[in-house]
């Protein structure tokens, strides 16, 4: 099993896949709206400023009920997300991981805000602390549109996935509507918060 499914529920690492950082500008994504090559992206119009919609983003605990898979449970750290570079966990499950339930540490790639935040999927070992990335990228870019109007994008990107990564995994590993269905989530959560 590669590490980039990340450690299961009981602390147990998985084989060490290692991969570079990509780097991220904090500009904004495509705004074309799609599958592209290696990402895929989807956009909304959500009714709230962009300050409210990164304050939700920024926020590991309201991630479970953004997921448009049902795979993110619950933040394991509790503390906000406030700077590139910081490391935020979270509990998943899956039903076609090996071990069902895991955990995942996101490093935070991009921390712009309220224009965009952006996060690189990897795991922890459990042994040593050592973080390790399969290559994806999971980045929101907030756009204002109005005074309480914000234009989310989000996108998946797995551009820099490794070869061998890519012989376990297939790309995107979750239907088209899953982009959808987490921005809709993200909407409902934002207009619940009012």
């Amino acid at each position: 099993m590669p590490a980039f499914w990340g450690t299961s529920a009981d602390g147990v690492a998985s084989d060490v896949g290692k991969t570079s950082r990509a780097a991220m500008s904090s500009g904004p994504a495509s705004r074309l709206t799609g599958m592209e090559t290696e990402r895929v992206t989807a956009s909304t119009t959500i009714e709230a400023a962009p300050e409210a919609v990164f304050a939700v983003l920024a926020d590991p605990s309201a991630h479970a009920d953004i997921d448009g898979t049902g795979w993110v449970r619950e933040s394991l750290d509790g503390d906000r997300i406030t700077a590139a570079g910081q490391v935020f966990r979270m509990a998943m499950y899956q039903e076609n991981h090996p071990d069902k339930h895991y955990k995942i540490a996101n490093l935070v790639e991009v921390f712009d805000e309220p224009r965009a935040i952006a996060w690189q999927p990897g795991t922890e070992s459990p042994e040593t602390g050592e973080l390790s990335f399969g290559g994806w990228i999971w980045r929101y870019d907030l756009e204002a549109t109005g005074p309480s109007q914000t234009t989310v994008t989000l996108t998946y990107d797995w551009s820099t996935v490794p070869p061998h990564v890519r012989e376990y995994l297939q790309f995107p590993p979750f239907g088209p509507e899953h982009l959808d269905n987490s921005l809709q989530h993200l909407s409902d959560l934002i207009g619940s918060a009012k």
